[in-house]
């Protein structure tokens, strides 16, 4: 850092200047071809990026695959390898994220691509706007999940623009702690996968024919599906009832909560719908398929009110054993029968009754629970383990990214 400073007083020493992110590069936007047209997806060559998959940080590989037939039906556009996208949109946190990618690609619409010019390393951007999360969801349009940032947001917004040996030496410091970090969340991944193969051998019951109290049925035996009721940006405040929007079901929970990170106002409440204790609260909607179905187990003493793109499942079952069962591989297979959209992919309380669940006895599954609990708080909880090494890493890069990339403004 010592060199960094030493720069900075001699190549700007009166302060760095500071652009439009427009004059610095290009901002281009994207599009989704028709989700209905087999032919747009499958054996597709093109990579395309949806918003979700900014949360990768850098963008090596994208989800999915286009054609080049559906490359040619819309109007996104191929952009060259280096360089940075913003989510313009987004369910839960992803509004205002920003990835920088090592491929040439195409987005959808929810994507800014920014390809920078000579003077702007795209690096030195991902990281500066690292910094710029909050600042870029205070002028996207609209508040809470559903605001939205635009392309001529984008290009207005104002950057510093120190001369490009500071950029690189910034840059090399700040991706020596992303490198360590990317190295950590390998071998988390590596526990993860681990972690969800026993999940789905517990939860096969393929020997179920021979084990005595294991019987398979479908969701609608064991369980009511009621929709939540909508209520919108301008209904959150600081403090009233709890609720759950769909989004942060699968952005801020994890397999059971007794707390809400949202309230609604308090005269809502008789047009609200009530999640109660061991209820499931199910994501009906979402980006991905891998969103949808989605379930957090409501252990809270309080009731909860839903949004309404979400289910409350009411049942009989263990709750930790019902959100174990909405992660496994057996419910995903499943799912899939039942969804369908094109921006939004959505699932259907007729199409969730008719999923298929193994049922065993309470004792079962409270002995299932109890195992892969265990192996969740070592995959999952930021207190313990490799995600607690994580965070720490991560708070360091926060820490040295923050101090690096604040600059005094050139008079």
């Amino acid at each position: 850092m010592s060199r960094i400073n030493k720069l900075i007083t001699k190549l700007c020493p009166k302060g760095v200047e500071f652009k439009s992110i427009g004059e610095i590069a290009d901002c281009y936007g994207g599009a989704t071809p028709a989700s209905g047209m087999s032919a747009y997806w499958e054996n597709g060559t093109i990579p395309w990026m949806s918003s979700g998959e900014v949360n990768k940080g850098t963008v090596h590989v994208t989800d999915k695959q286009i054609t080049q037939a559906a490359y040619d039906s819309c109007s996104t556009k191929m952009v060259p390898s280096n360089a940075v996208v913003i989510a313009l949109a987004g369910q839960g946190k992803t509004r205002g994220m920003a990835a920088r990618t090592r491929l040439a690609l195409c987005t959808n619409q929810s994507l800014c691509s920014v390809v920078c010019k000579e003077s702007m390393s795209s690096d030195f951007l991902y990281h500066y706007l690292q910094t710029q999360y909050h600042q870029l969801r205070s002028v996207s349009s609209g508040a809470g999940a559903r605001g939205g940032l635009n392309l001529q947001m984008i290009r207005v917004y104002r950057i510093p623009v120190p001369p490009l040996e500071i950029q690189r030496e910034i840059v090399k410091v700040l991706d020596t702690f992303t490198e360590l970090e990317a190295k950590l969340e390998a071998e988390l991944g590596a526990r993860q996968k681990q972690y969800r193969h026993y999940r789905d051998s517990l939860l096969s019951f393929e020997d179920s024919t021979k084990r005595e109290g294991v019987r398979w049925v479908t969701l609608k035996e064991v369980g009511e599906f009621t929709r939540g009721r909508r209520f919108t940006n301008d209904d959150f405040v600081e403090s009233g009832i709890p609720c759950i929007h769909y989004g942060e079901v699968y952005t801020h929970y994890g397999l059971s909560a007794t707390e809400t990170k949202s309230f609604v106002r308090p005269e809502l409440a008789p047009s609200l719908r009530m999640a109660k204790t061991g209820d499931l609260i199910i994501a009906g909607t979402g980006e991905n398929v891998e969103d949808i179905g989605k379930a957090v187990a409501w252990l809270g003493k309080s009731e909860v009110a839903v949004h309404d793109d979400c289910y409350i499942f009411k049942h009989s079952l263990n709750p930790k054993y019902a959100a174990h069962f909405f992660q496994s591989s057996r419910f995903n297979e499943q799912k899939v029968k039942y969804s369908a959209g094109a921006k939004m992919i959505r699932i259907q309380s007729e199409g969730l009754r008719k999923i298929h669940v193994p049922v065993p006895t309470l004792e079962e599954q409270a002995r299932i629970v109890a195992i892969l609990d265990k192996f969740d708080a070592l995959t999952n909880d930021p207190s313990t383990g490799l995600p607690a090494e994580i965070a720490a890493r991560r708070q360091q890069y926060e820490h040295c990214r923050d101090r690096l990339l604040t600059f005094k403004e050139a008079a």
